[in-house]
């Protein structure tokens, strides 16, 4: 699919690009991030990320993220835009860290056991361009308790524009040895009526309930209250779509799963771009779960898909 962009981005995402550790101690780029920047760039927006990382991550990323341009924030002198029309698969702003955020995963029968091995820098609301700080679609996605609370001073919500958040990052703790525990998101009542949108995974929240489903749905009914859109994924068995705390549920795609990481990601990235387009999260919540299918059936950000590829995918509701 050819991409024809301007020279400013359409899709933001805040939060940290990740290490993920393999057993052979080689690593994937992961981070919540990574996957919808990807994710919005297949479908044909234009992305950028405000990170911070390595500076030998930095220098490598675009190995891994084909044609990915990074500024540096301390380069205050840099243009943030290219010189041509066409815009680089993601373009990255970000903040040299000593240390990238590293995590190591576990999957047992789809549950994850997570290992914190090193944390980035922080991402205050000083790293934001002033000139992204407006853009059509922009997600909050902390994978570390990374985003410093001004940041969410920059952003308001805004008649035709996106402000959305994966919480996923806001609901961890780690001990000594780095063990990601779930800890509950204390400031949940004050940022949901701050979003447009709030994407999780049902699993997040099963850790406050004891694992009883019925208690988890009983939090989501609760935050859904509090944020006009509201989407829970919920892997195999599909994912719930609140409006205005009205819940409709939606089935999955059946496919053969090789590696769930990002999927949730994905997900988010997908429902946002269609939901941009289209003003329908009915609709976009059927597109995303058909994007999420393709991105399980193969490693990293390699199963991420086209737009053409879900179209043949997509069923009619």
């Amino acid at each position: 699919m050819a991409h024809s962009y301007s020279a400013s981005p359409d899709f933001l995402s805040i939060g940290h690009i990740t290490k993920d550790l393999r057993a052979d101690g080689s690593f994937s780029l992961g981070g919540t991030v990574t996957f919808a920047a990807y994710t919005a760039y297949r479908l044909g927006l234009a992305p950028a990320v405000v990170t911070s990382a390595d500076p030998h991550l930095l220098a490598s990323l675009p190995e891994f993220l084909p044609a990915a341009h990074v500024t540096l924030a301390a380069d205050a002198e840099v243009s943030l835009a290219p010189e041509t029309s066409t815009f680089p698969s993601v373009f990255v702003h970000a903040t040299s860290s000593a240390e990238s955020t590293t995590f190591v995963n576990l999957y047992d029968d789809g549950f994850r056991t997570q290992y914190l091995r090193a944390q980035a820098s922080q991402i205050a609301a000083s790293h934001v361009p002033a000139a992204w700080r407006d853009l059509p679609i922009t997600l909050l996605g902390p994978v570390a308790q990374e985003i410093q609370a001004d940041v969410l001073s920059l952003l308001s919500r805004q008649p035709g524009r996106l402000l959305a958040a994966t919480p996923q990052g806001w609901l961890r703790r780690w001990d000594a040895d780095g063990r990601i525990w779930p800890t509950p998101w204390q400031e949940a009542e004050r940022v949901l009526p701050l979003l447009d949108v709030l994407i999780l995974s049902h699993d997040d929240l099963l850790p406050f309930s004891n694992g009883n489903r019925t208690e988890a749905d009983a939090i989501l009914a609760d935050w859904s209250q509090h944020v006009p859109l509201l989407v829970a994924t919920d892997g195999r068995h599909g994912a719930t779509l609140f409006q205005h705390g009205k819940p409709s549920s939606f089935p999955a795609y059946a496919i053969r799963e090789v590696d769930p990481t990002g999927a949730g990601d994905v997900f988010a990235a997908a429902f946002l771009t269609h939901l941009h387009w289209h003003g329908d999260p009915i609709q976009a919540t059927n597109f995303a779960n058909c994007a999420a299918s393709f991105c399980v059936e193969r490693p990293g950000i390699s199963g991420i898909p086209t737009l053409d590829q879900i179209a043949q995918r997509l069923r009619t509701l």
